[in-house]
């Protein structure tokens, strides 16, 4: 049990929440960050934390792990609490107050902001044989670690920035790549669309369009490969270390669809002020929806802040919603 009631908590500990986390300090609220994963920085760190970002204000480009560094140092410098590997299951709302009860504890807070991405992120599933057999043990989803892949015989699978995003970044430490993708279109920046392009014509990578994956064969890990024309339906084999399987994640609510709040097409619709239909529950990032949404990092720190000065106005509504420029707050004037 969790005795102090907290003025905001944000449910998502990626960098939308993080953000949020750091707006709440900066505005002189207490704050508790809640997150499922057993680190903060959510899919960034969990899934890509070595991939380039390249539309964040400010960077040209930034790995994925430097950035939630950065978000991690900005957040925590108010001291916020932090609870890790902890799932809210249920939203009680009280008189003046919400209790979130979670697998580990029961948490009290005035209000609540739903920073949670896109749910919980569960990889879509390459539909053949072997997958679930060799997962992680041959067959990943993400690259934590490049080097874990050097030298290796890797085949990827996908046709979106992930998937081109990792055949950018493998495709000079590895021993061969090849990408098998099931048309001949792609979901990806045409910036990276064009630099495997040019590794494919310099036979840096094998490209193997309209094909799909049949079985994944292997003993105690991975070792080969089959793929299928899906114009002529002709296998073809091919040894391999890894597969890494870049068919994006299925969102899910998982327990938030149970609190009442309204819901679109697995997001939760808000208003301009990131206010849910349930007062004093705001939300942000890739989770809400509403008219003219862009999925987008940016988009992201934006709404964190509409949503975290409306809680601010929530609890004390004698507390203006904006603060003005930060340069000019007295928490910054001893800096």
């Amino acid at each position: 049990m969790a005795d102090d009631i907290r003025d905001i908590t944000i449910i998502g500990g990626g960098p939308t929440g993080l953000f949020a986390a750091f707006y709440a300090g900066m505005r002189g609220t207490s704050c508790r960050i809640i997150d499922s994963l057993p680190e903060l920085g959510g899919q960034l760190a969990a899934l890509y934390p070595e991939k380039y970002i390249h539309d964040v204000g400010g960077f040209p480009k930034v790995l994925a792990k430097d950035l939630v560094q950065g978000l991690v140092e900005q957040a925590l410098q108010f001291e916020p609490d932090v609870v890790l590997d902890e799932q809210v299951r249920e939203l009680e709302h009280t008189d003046d107050h919400f209790v979130l009860h979670c697998a580990h504890g029961t948490y009290e807070t005035r209000t609540v902001v739903i920073a949670g991405g896109k749910g919980a992120f569960e990889p879509m599933p390459l539909k053949c044989t072997g997958y679930d057999e060799f997962m992680h043990r041959g067959v990943e989803y993400a690259v934590r670690d490049p080097e874990a892949f050097r030298d290796k015989k890797v085949i990827i699978v996908g046709g979106g920035d992930t998937a081109l995003d990792f055949v950018v970044m493998l495709k000079d430490i590895v021993e061969s790549l090849t990408l098998v993708h099931r048309r001949d279109g792609w979901r990806a920046h045409a910036a990276t669309v064009a630099l495997m392009e040019q590794a494919v014509a310099a036979g840096e990578v094998d490209l193997r369009t309209f094909h799909e994956v049949r079985e994944v064969q292997g003993d105690t890990a991975v070792r080969s490969v089959t793929i299928f024309d899906n114009r002529s339906d002709d296998d073809t084999t091919l040894e391999c270390d890894t597969v890494l399987s870049c068919l994006g994640f299925k969102p899910d609510l998982g327990p938030i669809k149970s609190w009442g709040l309204e819901v679109e097409k697995n997001r939760i619709l808000v208003d301009s002020l990131m206010a849910t239909n349930v007062s004093g529950v705001y939300a942000a990032g890739d989770v809400v929806r509403y008219e003219g949404k862009l999925d987008l990092i940016a988009t992201g720190f934006a709404e964190a802040a509409v949503a975290v000065n409306n809680a601010v106005h929530y609890v004390d509504p004698t507390a203006r919603v904006n603060p003005g420029h930060s340069t000019n707050m007295k928490v910054f004037k001893d800096e």
